[in-house]
């Protein structure tokens, strides 16, 4: 039965409870403003020290910069190093020695047990096993494992070459969007001047309604470019994003867009395509990762072979029994001693068992051969492809440039001629529309150069970023 309250204490903690009980919410309440205070002030500290933050203005090194720092790719890639080390660790311990001990206990019915052995047993052993000799499979297996660690290096190197090829990507995307979005507006600016212009002259009786309606028409078609444009310059900004591998911490305050510092400026470069596709050879992190693999499974068949030999292992012990010369307790006075010895074990027939893991890791080498082979014909036709782009996009980059001067003085002429009343208002506004168009195209000829030279770098393994060097894996 739960225990009653004494009745001389019920007034005391009612009249206890009401006067507490304002008291307590307003404690409660300044408490919870408190912490929510704190936590604001520890959300604004941790935002204002946010290692995540992007700086205020990007340019491209500094994307670069963050990209190796915090890039989903890089970093996973990194993870796969620690594993491989933790695998070297795992194979390294069957060479080392082991140390365990061992106990068991036991008891049985009296009626169970020989007349000069006791119904109760243990025992307790410390004991120490060394590898000796197991046909040189330990020894392969763990030159397999570095293999495979020096391996998981170069996946890093590959990475990191390809986040950079994005980030580059990424961050012309944005330059190209930008200035798209200044030579629309610029248009837009020069069709609304000339739509003030034409409005003016139409009042004085110079020109007919027709031109007016014309200059309203180009105008209106003028801007879903410039909305496209800003809608590009967005969604390139959150794709830059994604690559440098930027997460929003939660409590961190909202920041405005950065200022991306750049611009779509071509220096022409020129690479040969014999050197290149040499270099490429030396170079490329994924051939060399594949070449460590073959290695590997090179060692996977030595390792695979060890079952066809002897394994000896040192062994010893120190050992404490229970003692039968003693009835008065089963702990008292324990036999205790040492033991030393060898432990030898040969499978004469296993039913071919090591044969079909000789025969998986002889096809592992084969496989692996083949993919280097055909991992070595995609780098040069992918050398092939970017020196060829490259070359192509270097020409358009002239023509384009020729065209816009060409265009701008066309325009010049246009308004000239416009002014004094000798062309139409479709002149002008074809040579209107020719200039942004050329200025556009120069914009992506341009931004095809860049991207055709990134690809170009990352073709052949061209990087200032370097973790190891591809060549020493031949």
């Amino acid at each position: 039965m739960p225990s009653q309250q004494p009745t001389f204490l019920k007034p005391q903690l009612k009249q206890y409870s009401m006067k507490r009980i304002y008291f307590l919410t307003t404690m409660f309440f300044a408490a919870a403003t408190a912490a929510s205070a704190v936590s604001s002030d520890r959300g604004m500290a941790l935002a204002a020290e946010d290692p995540m933050a992007i700086p205020d203005e990007i340019t491209l090194e500094a994307a670069l910069d963050y990209a190796l720092e915090h890039s989903f790719t890089i970093l996973q890639a990194k993870e796969r190093i620690e594993e491989q080390y933790g695998l070297i660790m795992e194979v390294g311990a069957a060479v080392r020695p082991t140390l365990s001990l061992n106990g068991s206990i036991s008891e049985q019915a009296d009626g169970m047990t020989a007349s000069y052995s006791a119904s109760d047993n243990w025992s307790v052993a410390l004991q120490v096993r060394q590898a000796l000799y197991a046909g040189g499979g330990l020894r392969a297996a763990i030159r397999a494992q570095d293999a495979l660690e020096r391996a998981a290096l170069y996946d890093l190197q590959a990475s990191v070459e390809t986040a950079i090829q994005e980030v580059k990507t990424a961050f012309y995307g944005i330059l190209l969007a930008r200035e798209t979005i200044e030579v629309e507006t610029q248009n837009i600016e020069l069709l609304e001047e000339q739509l003030a212009n034409t409005e003016s002259r139409f009042e004085a009786g110079s020109v007919s309604n027709f031109d007016v309606l014309q200059a309203k028409v180009a105008l209106a078609n003028a801007k879903p470019a410039l909305i496209r444009a800003k809608n590009d310059f967005r969604v390139s900004v959150a794709d830059f994003k994604r690559v440098v591998g930027y997460v929003k911490r939660r409590g961190a305050p909202t920041v405005k867009m950065p200022k991306f510092v750049g611009e779509l400026d071509v220096r022409m470069q020129e690479y040969g395509l014999l050197d290149s596709m040499q270099q490429a050879m030396k170079a490329r992190p994924e051939l060399a990762r594949l070449a460590l693999l073959v290695d590997s499974n090179q060692e996977g068949i030595e390792a695979a072979e060890a079952g066809y030999l002897p394994s000896v292992d040192l062994i010893g012990s120190y050992n404490f029994l229970r003692s039968y010369t003693t009835t008065d307790d089963r702990f008292d006075n324990p036999e205790d001693g040492w033991y030393v010895g060898l432990e030898a074990n040969w499978n004469i027939w296993d039913g071919r068992a090591t044969k079909g893991r000789v025969l998986q890791a002889k096809s592992r080498v084969r496989q692996s051969e083949l993919v280097l082979d055909e991992t070595r014909l995609s780098v040069e036709i992918e050398v092939r492809r970017a020196v060829s782009e490259l070359e192509s996009a270097a020409e358009l980059v002239e023509a384009a440039g020729l065209v816009t001067g060409q265009a701008e003085e066309a325009l010049r002429l246009a308004n000239d001629r416009y002014s004094v009343g000798s062309s139409t208002f479709l002149d002008t506004l074809q040579a209107r529309v020719s200039l942004t168009e050329a200025r556009n195209n120069q914009l992506q000829a341009n931004y095809s150069y860049l991207l055709a030279l990134t690809n170009v770098q990352r073709a052949i393994g061209e990087t200032k970023y370097n973790y190891v060097d591809a060549s020493e894996a031949k």
